[in-house]
């Protein structure tokens, strides 16, 4: 029995989970492909980093927005990048960092660039502005979908029944909690930021990523949520926001004293609808463990995810 565990030592989001699982030993090129399936890929493009968060070498892993054809700076549906990640984490939700980016396309150009992001959401690794210092600009946008759009996109696609059948379970459990808060029901729901292609792929990605390494059983940690408040569409809320703490119900989460919010409704979905157990690490012989990088980064806190893989 192949197990996955997530160590969700810093909270967990959908970027986070794909980025461990890459790091882990699934193949990114796969996923780039599979991903076609849902004919959106003009709406996107995905880019995985190698980056050293508080001393722990992790992928970074970003769906790329793309608002039209002038977005696309590569013949290619990705970009694969190594970095060193100086960044400084603020409480208050902002960073600077400088960082050098070597990107892996024909002309093997550097650059230089400056960011200044603005956690502004409750999915917090996906909605940020970034202005970079380049040819290359990067929009993050919501594309709002309603559940029975996504449903119908997922069932369209032709994945593995066992993809599907993760995928659509996860989309579920997201719909039902925000009908619930909204005091609608699940067909009426339109999602928002979990609706934004940039989770669509992070919730089928991941799935596909399990089903490629072959997993049979996926247990995890509790969950940390963090504190603080965030700004959502509604107005400003505590932490954990009321869509993550929905979707939680049932999942024992963990206090922690770090102001921002870890888990998103993202990686909350994922890991309360695939994990069936909530533990400590299981006894078994580890093969692999990989290390998802979060958008933000703390003082003295690696704001990573854990996967560990073994028999």
């Amino acid at each position: 029995m192949k197990t996955l565990y997530f160590d969700c030592f810093s909270g967990i989001s959908g970027d986070m989970v794909i980025g461990a699982l890459i790091d882990a030993g699934a193949d990114p090129n796969r996923l780039v492909e599979e991903l076609k399936k849902l004919h959106i890929d003009d709406e996107y493009k995905l880019k995985w980093t190698k980056l050293v968060k508080n001393g722990i070498t992790s992928t970074k892993f970003d769906v790329v927005l793309l608002n039209n054809v002038q977005d696309h700076t590569h013949d290619d549906d990705y970009e694969h990048h190594h970095e060193h990640d100086h960044e400084h984490g603020h409480e208050h939700g902002h960073e600077h960092h400088h960082e050098h980016e070597h990107e892996h396309d024909p002309e093997h150009e550097h650059e230089h660039e400056h960011e200044h992001e603005h956690e502004h959401d409750h999915d917090h690794d996906h909605n940020h502005h970034h202005h970079s210092h380049s040819h290359e600009h990067e929009h993050h946008h919501h594309e709002h979908r309603a559940y029975n759009d996504i449903v119908g996109l997922i069932e369209s696609a032709g994945f593995a029944e066992p993809v599907k059948e993760m995928v659509l379970k996860i989309f579920k459990r997201i719909g039902e909690a925000e009908g619930h808060i909204h005091g609608i029901p699940l067909e009426k729901v339109h999602f928002h930021e979990v609706g934004a292609v940039d989770s669509i792929i992070d919730i089928i990605g991941a799935a596909i990523l399990i089903h490629q390494l072959e997993i049979d059983v996926i247990k995890s940690s509790p969950i940390p949520v963090g504190t603080g408040r965030i700004h959502i569409d509604h107005g400003i809320y505590p932490v954990p926001a009321p869509a993550t703490l929905e979707i939680l119900k049932g999942v024992p989460i963990e206090q922690s004293d770090i102001r921002f919010e870890l888990t998103t409704p993202t990686g909350a979905a994922i890991v309360a609808v695939l994990a069936e157990e909530f533990c400590p690490i299981p006894s078994m012989k580890v093969t692999s463990i990989g290390y998802g990088a979060g958008t933000k980064t703390f003082i003295n806190h690696p704001n990573v995810l854990r996967v560990i893989i073994g028999e």
